[in-house]
């Protein structure tokens, strides 16, 4: 998960919360995003605007009612946009992050971080071009050094992730990083 991604309110030893969603929204306010993620039993741990969006973190999981069902952010999107970052969806798990993206309710694309040639929504392709252009998806994509037996890829694997992000928040012109200097705070 990158470094801007992590929020205040210990939760682990560390001081950091494992697992947690970053949503930024389009075409409502920061009290609608809020109140909305409220109704699908997610608290927001910290939140703020730029550039046209709000966003919101939340923790992934809602323990204290045993909810650990994936969020339906598509319930609280009629009318508005949502560019979701699931940063570990099962750390113990080791699940891979992922992202999704809503319009009007309707989920237009996902993928995951680690399987960027599976995507599925009504438009699985809305950010092809953009993943096609850094190298993401594509004939350049795979690992120059793959065959190499002394390189591991494993080595830029959380560099690719880096790319993935920067890539999504191009495409939407996302606020950039820090967000607030609460996001950062460790």
């Amino acid at each position: 998960m990158p470094d801007w991604m992590h929020v205040p309110g210990p939760v682990l030893e560390s001081g950091r919360h494992d697992e947690v969603n970053l949503v930024f929204a389009r075409g409502m306010t920061p009290d609608t995003l809020a109140e909305g993620l409220r109704e699908l039993r997610r608290e927001p741990l910290v939140s703020g605007e730029g550039d046209g969006w709000v966003w919101v973190v939340h923790d992934m999981c809602n323990a204290e009612v045993e909810d650990f069902d994936p969020v339906p952010y598509g319930r609280i999107c009629a009318g508005a946009e949502l560019v979701v970052f699931v940063t570990e969806p099962c750390s113990a798990k080791a699940h891979p992050p992922h992202f999704e993206y809503y319009r009007d309710g309707r989920l237009i694309t996902w993928f995951s971080f680690e399987d960027l040639v599976q995507r599925l929504g009504d438009n699985p392709d809305h950010l092809s071009a953009e993943l096609l252009a850094a190298n993401l998806i594509g004939p350049d994509a795979e690992c120059a050094e793959a065959d190499d037996a002394r390189h591991d890829c494993f080595d830029h694997h959380y560099e690719d992730h880096d790319r993935i992000v920067r890539a999504v928040a191009g495409f939407f012109a996302l606020p950039s990083p820090p967000l607030s200097p609460e996001v950062t705070d460790r």
